[in-house]
């Protein structure tokens, strides 16, 4: 699918370009926004590297990354970052990952960010299966995840190594017809 041009209530979901490259930026170079990712903010230069690549690749034939921006629709501004991966060794499985600026936390955009990206993989790349995996102490997204319909599946130990020390992850999956099943569905397609 491309161009990705997904809305919800509030959000959109749409492809980068290189005039995103401060707006992306301020999430990935934000030491509260990059917190409980699996990697240190970035710099300027890192983060105009991670939207060259993620314009790039859409589009790649066939598109096995869908790097977008997360756009508040009431003022059109680039909120956050999110990425799906399709998952070379399962069929039909992607993962999926979102970073939001700190002043837009606490009222829904983050489930109304993983309603979207779940949208995008079920309802339009024909998935069975999209997953995510959360730092252990990131509670906010924890709650994220199941208000947003996936199932906390697991833990996986020692999972990623940042700020100098391996980190734990915490997964969580929803299958295609939980999803068709929900109010996410419902609610990703307006």
């Amino acid at each position: 699918m491309h161009p990705v041009d997904i809305a919800g209530p509030r959000l959109q979901l749409r492809e980068l370009s290189s005039s995103d490259v401060d707006a992306v930026h301020a999430i990935y170079g934000d030491a509260e926004a990059t917190r409980h990712l699996s990697f240190e903010p970035r710099t300027r230069e890192q983060v105009g590297e991670i939207v060259s690549r993620s314009v790039a690749s859409s589009g790649d034939q066939p598109r096995t990354e869908y790097a977008l921006g997360v756009v508040r629709q009431k003022d059109r501004s680039l909120v956050g970052y999110a990425r799906l991966a399709l998952d070379p060794h399962a069929q039909q499985a992607a993962t999926i990952g979102f970073a939001l600026r700190p002043y837009t936390w606490g009222v829904g955009l983050g489930t109304e960010t993983v309603h979207l990206m779940c949208a995008l993989g079920f309802n339009h790349l024909g998935l069975h299966r999209i997953w995510a995996a959360r730092a252990p102490l990131n509670t906010a997204s924890a709650k994220t995840l199941l208000r947003a319909g996936m199932t906390e599946e697991g833990h996986i130990r020692e999972h990623v190594f940042v700020r100098g020390a391996w980190r734990d992850s915490i997964t969580y999956s929803v299958l295609d017809y939980e999803w068709r099943a929900s109010e996410g569905s419902a609610a990703a397609n307006g």
